[in-house]
């Protein structure tokens, strides 16, 4: 028991310090940033989509692709039909978008399809590339916003994720608020402090001289998290690209979430194995402090499981030493921290400026939704590796409609 007890201890030091860790670096959101300045100078840019059978939404993606406020002879949209069953490469190309064929290509993940597109692009004069997920819809200033991050120096950056459907249901809502808490609390506050912000699946740029020079590959399940990675460790800043915003379809039920979050959870425990070594060495020989971000995001899962298991082995010592266990104590403490992350969702919803009655189921569900991916990442980790399964978007909603039910940030 003791020795159980002394584990205990060191695993709370670690925890309480990572919990430090994330607070330390969140408050620094509150710090003024203006590194992006608007630029006079236009970069001509390619609009990257790759796609399996999506033509019940591309075509709103491709509409406000085509109405963005850049010119129009700067920017082309590409969109990679992914040996599609639909009529998706009809539809893309009834909006003018080109079309680069993946028919008969064996794609085992969204990487190998940006890779394909990279290769195909490379004799043109294109100055960066942006990615974006099908379902997708883009607010007007988009390409605008990511050209001038381009020209205020950076070679990579991520996007403002917002959601199109936050009002659908608890897990729509939950992943809304989600994500705004990683743009507020995570890559705006990393942007605020000139570290390494997180590439985030979609809506993000790169540049094409930064493939040149390293290239673009792909060995893991989340494309997205590997690449930040490799940027830590290369010393490549992420930009977040605040104004830069991308409204994306959020899952509407928990046996879609629980297969997309756990592929998350098998491809960043791939990253941890692969990357791991890399990033301690990094962090001793060079005291990276973008490494060291980099290696806790990829210890979330291990930190989440860790956190669960130690909690039920103290209410054993209690149950052993001192028994029996103060249930209403530990039911206030939960209550507690539910009221707790309330709060916080509000204030972020407030603080970017939506209103808090398009939220109400995710508030609610929120502490539910995290709590989830306890057995997802249990799932996870009994997995060897993940097969890439579509998520199939169904949600048409308007831009014109986002900007009347004031999902839009403004």
């Amino acid at each position: 028991m003791i020795i159980i007890k002394e584990v205990l201890k060191v695993i709370d030091i670690m925890s309480a310090m990572c919990m430090i860790f994330y607070i330390i670096t969140g408050v620094c959101v509150l710090k003024t940033s203006s590194k992006i300045k608007n630029s006079k100078t236009k970069k001509k840019l390619a609009c990257i989509i790759p796609a399996r059978n999506e033509d019940k939404v591309i075509g709103n993606l491709l509409d406000s692709l085509n109405n963005q406020n850049y010119p129009k002879e700067l920017y082309d949209v590409f969109v990679l039909p992914n040996n599609c069953v639909d009529d998706t490469e009809n539809v893309a190309k009834e909006r003018a978008a080109k079309i680069i064929n993946c028919d008969n290509i064996q794609m085992k993940s969204k990487g190998d399809v940006l890779r394909h597109a990279f290769d195909y692009l490379r004799e043109y004069d294109y100055d960066a590339y942006i990615i974006f997920d099908a379902d997708n819809i883009v607010h007007p200033n988009f390409i605008e916003k990511m050209n001038n991050v381009l020209c205020s120096g950076y070679r990579l950056a991520q996007g403002y994720r917002d959601s199109k459907n936050p009002s659908d249901t608890w897990v729509s809502g939950s992943y809304s608020l989600h994500y705004m808490i990683q743009n507020y609390f995570l890559n705006k506050a990393r942007m605020n402090i000139n570290w390494s912000s997180f590439i985030n699946g979609t809506g993000f740029m790169i540049s094409k001289e930064l493939i040149e020079e390293k290239g673009y590959s792909s060995n893991t399940m989340t494309e997205d998290i590997e690449l930040s990675v490799k940027c830590a460790l290369t010393n490549e800043k992420i930009a977040f690209a605040e104004e830069a915003i991308t409204y994306d379809e959020q899952p509407i039920n928990l046996v879609q979430s629980w297969k997309q979050r756990e592929r998350w959870s098998v491809g960043t425990l791939q990253c941890l194995k692969l990357y791991s070594k890399e990033l301690l060495g990094d962090i001793v020989k060079n005291r990276n402090f973008a490494s060291i971000d980099s290696l806790l995001f990829l210890l979330a899962p291990v930190i989440q499981l860790t956190g669960a298991v130690t909690f039920i082995l103290h209410m054993m010592v209690q149950l052993v030493e001192n028994p029996p266990i103060d249930f209403v104590t530990k039911a206030l403490f939960g209550v507690m921290w539910y009221i707790a992350s309330i709060f916080m969702a509000i204030f972020v919803i407030k603080i970017n400026k939506k209103p808090v009655k398009n939220y109400i189921k995710g508030i609610i569900s929120l502490p539910l939704f995290y709590f989830t991916w306890i057995p997802i990442n249990i799932s996870a980790l009994m997995k060897k590796e993940a097969k890439w399964e579509r998520i199939e978007h169904t949600r048409i909603v308007k831009l014109d409609n986002i900007i009347k039910l004031n999902y839009i940030k403004e």
